[in-house]
């Protein structure tokens, strides 16, 4: 597929791009070339292939949310910039 010039230069005033005079050919033959890379994966045999949801089977491992006891909570603290009431003291978010 061949993009002329004019199509360029609305691409890049849609994408407020500042195109020289003189990059305009390297972006069209750019812009060529991903054209007909995409024009070759849209002719590709598809036919008798398998649905695929991802490259591998990998899935997300959920553990259980369980509330645990820190014995330990003058160490927690220790490096903490503030603390208040056994606990860290930040700044207030909310107003």
């Amino acid at each position: 597929m061949q993009v002329s010039k004019e199509e360029i230069l609305h691409i890049a005033n849609l994408a407020r791009l500042e195109i020289k005079e003189d990059e305009v050919d390297n972006y069209i033959k750019n812009l060529d070339d991903i054209l007909n890379f995409v024009e070759v994966i849209n002719n590709a045999p598809i036919e008798n292939l398998d649905i695929t949801i991802g490259a591998n089977e990998a899935k997300n491992v959920f553990r259980k949310d369980e509330v645990k006891v820190f014995e330990d909570n003058e160490a927690l603290l220790q490096n903490a910039p503030a603390k208040e009431s056994n606990m860290f003291k930040i700044p207030k978010v909310l107003t």
